[in-house]
């Protein structure tokens, strides 16, 4: 593709924003250099947009916003940030794509409001002024995290998308409330001090990230998911939700889709096509990510069946065995004649990203995909500016084993004795995974689950799991235990996590489903790829995560999600019409690492230095369990890595960012 193509069917109206990032203060005493402060800030994630920046200040209200940008339109002084409406009421600064900027910017025309040019940032403006921010927030589709300043009121708003695809942190230091993409931004402010919370520090080993609202500091807070909070002078910070998640999935299951499958079929297709039609538009190269896998096999089917040209397709290779996806990829790639790049990488490339992951990511985060993935988007940066992912897939059309698990054996479980169900797992657990992985290669490695072993342990868990809140925290868990490294802390739920519970009560895989979409899904999978790919200024677009499609996927009955022990039935469906069956029927991969491996072999040095007494000890980790973790996974009498990698991760970023200890 070339630079400057505009895909057939894109208006110039419709034109989106720009992948950014912005910061900001509000300085409550009127004292210090806010213009200065937030140029520090707005510098600090420069990497977010590296192709313009600017900055507003307005030091009678004590207001500086700032912002960086990543031009993936005509960058010229109509779009430039921090942005004025016309009436000069509100002043924005935005981070993100607006896919229906085009039908807004009609209805705002026609109530009068005047346009200087074509960026969505301009319509989110003029609608915060014309309809409010709440209102506009409701009306946006797209992915966004952005603040208003209104000049009238005197009153900063922030808000986050609906299903938290952009990050957006804030807090208190002292008189002043800071605001920004990454931590990286609060960090610049010269009042910076917090300290490590000890809660979200457990909490982040038991599930290898911190969920929303926490933050891994104390009195730092990511704004949730489709929330807004609004703060003046004077007065304390006020979140509320634009748009709930719970309210909205319990609405769509009281209107069941009551079609046939046909229609809905039709209908998935339908939306699916409009919602990547319009994730589409760009003025700079743009591809996609190809696994393989049926999510990102549809939005790619999607992309090159409304496309003159064939589409750029990106996948990574290993050369290790039984990690290595690309072949899968090629296949699909063959059946729907895309340009296909295929880069193949060994440990060695993978293993030289570890060093750089606390950079990376600046907070906390330990899911090992994080590896492939953040190689995967530098090699997608050298050939385009834009790309569309497949993620959402899983947790709206339920293709996690959790739920198919969940579904088929959680009644069963929870009917067995509380002892009977403790030897089931005992039975299991007692055969290691590396003997069920050598139990199952008699499976054509087609049909053969990766990591097959783990996955079996993981099930094991069940059996013994009172509630299925504590089966949902196995399932995602590391570190069964975190108070034995963290002594006097307490794993903190969410408001997200027990509105799931109680939202459907009867029905165990919507409640699965939901328990993903508001903890997993934006602190885990869209933080992973947010930051992977926004270090190298790479645009990610996620188009099965369109409002629209997560509204319908909520209103369709279990049958067409699950059907013969399967999931995402009709999103099969509808690749069907694209790709033959057989093309793009295997068991579910996903990005893998092999952690052991590594660990006793190429970091082992490494870890040995992170893990010894000593550096445990500063951190405020309890050193004796995690040695004897350590000690047991080099002998290969313990296979788990995962936890102890979040504790490897988390040495390692206080390092790098001089964490004060707890």
């Amino acid at each position: 593709m070339r630079r400057g193509l505009q895909w057939p069917g894109c208006r110039r109206d419709e034109e989106p924003g720009h992948m950014c990032g912005v910061a900001g203060v509000l300085d409550e005493a009127g004292s210090g250099d806010i213009e200065q402060h937030v140029i520090a800030m707005t510098e600090a994630v420069h990497h977010r947009g590296p192709d313009a920046g600017g900055y507003w200040t307005d030091p009678s209200a004590g207001v500086a916003l700032g912002h960086r940008r990543l031009s993936v339109v005509d960058l010229s002084a109509n779009g430039a940030q921090p942005m004025q409406s016309g009436c000069g009421q509100v002043v924005l600064v935005y981070n993100g794509e607006i896919y229906n900027a085009g039908d807004l910017r009609t209805e705002l025309e026609r109530a009068g409001r005047k346009f200087r040019g074509h960026s969505d940032t301009e319509v989110i403006v003029e609608g915060c002024a014309h309809w409010g921010v709440r209102t506009t927030a409701q009306r946006l589709i797209g992915m966004f995290a952005f603040a208003a300043w209104d000049r009238t009121s005197r009153q900063l708003t922030l808000v986050r998308d609906h299903l938290g695809i952009k990050p957006l942190y804030w807090g208190k230091l002292g008189s002043l409330f800071v605001f920004g993409s990454e931590l990286r931004s609060l960090r610049a402010h010269p009042s910076w001090n917090p300290q490590v919370d000890r809660d979200s520090l457990a909490t982040f080993m038991r599930y290898s990230f911190v969920p929303a609202p926490y933050s891994i500091y104390r009195d730092i807070w990511k704004l949730e998911p489709g929330c807004l909070l609004t703060v003046k002078r004077g007065s304390a910070p006020r979140v509320d939700r634009y748009w709930d998640a719970v309210a909205v999935s319990k609405e769509a299951k009281r209107k069941q889709f009551g079609g046939s499958a046909r229609e809905a079929i039709d209908e998935l297709d339908r939306l699916l096509r409009d919602a990547v039609g319009r994730a589409m538009v760009s003025d700079v190269p743009l591809g996609a990510f190809l696994s393989g896998g049926l999510d990102s096999s549809t939005v790619v089917a999607m992309m090159q069946a409304q496309s003159s040209r064939s589409v750029q397709t990106f996948t990574v290779g290993f050369t290790e065995g039984g990690y290595d996806e690309a072949e899968d990829a090629r296949r699909v790639a063959a059946c729907l004649g895309v340009d296909h790049t295929e880069i193949y990488i060994n440990s060695a490339d993978m293993i030289s990203i570890v060093p750089t992951l606390s950079s990376i990511y600046d907070e906390p985060f330990a899911d090992p995909s994080q590896i492939p993935t953040s190689l995967l988007s530098r090699v997608a940066r050298k050939h385009v500016t834009v790309v569309l992912s497949g993620d959402g897939g899983d947790e709206l059309f339920a293709g996690y084993t959790r739920y198919l698990w969940g579904d088929k054996y959680w009644r069963l479980a929870t009917t067995l004795p509380r002892s009977v169900r403790e030897g089931l797992t005992r039975s299991i657990a007692c055969i290691s995974p590396r003997t069920w992985d050598r139990l199952a290669s008699i499976v054509p490695r087609r049909y053969r689950p990766r990591q097959f072993g783990e996955k079996v342990h993981k099930a094991a868990d069940l059996f013994s799991q009172s509630s299925l809140a504590d089966y949902y925290s196995s399932v995602i868990g590391k570190w069964d235990r975190p108070v034995e490294i963290l002594p006097l802390s307490t794993i903190l739920s969410t408001r997200s996590e027990q509105s799931a519970l109680d939202a459907t009560p009867d029905e165990t895989v919507d409640r699965l489903r939901l328990m993903d979409v508001l903890t997993y899904l934006p602190d885990d999978v869209l933080t992973k790829v947010d930051r992977a790919s926004m270090i190298v200024a790479l645009e990610t677009r996620v188009p099965l995560l369109d409002r629209r499609v997560a509204e319908f996927a909520w209103s369709l009955p279990k049958d067409m999600l699950i059907r013969n022990g399967v999931g995402k039935w009709l999103l099969r469906q509808v690749l069907y019409r694209y790709v033959p069956k057989a093309v793009v029927e295997r068991p579910k991969t996903g990005f893998s690492v092999p952690l052991g491996e590594w660990l006793r072999g190429p970091l082992r040095e490494w870890a040995e230095d992170l893990l010894s007494e000593r550096a445990l000890a500063a951190s405020g980790l309890e050193p004796k369990p995690v040695r004897r973790l350590w000690e047991a996974i080099v002998s290969e009498k313990s296979w788990q890595h995962y936890a102890l990698w979040n504790v490897l991760i988390y040495q390692d970023w206080v390092r790098k960012w001089s964490a004060a200890p707890l």
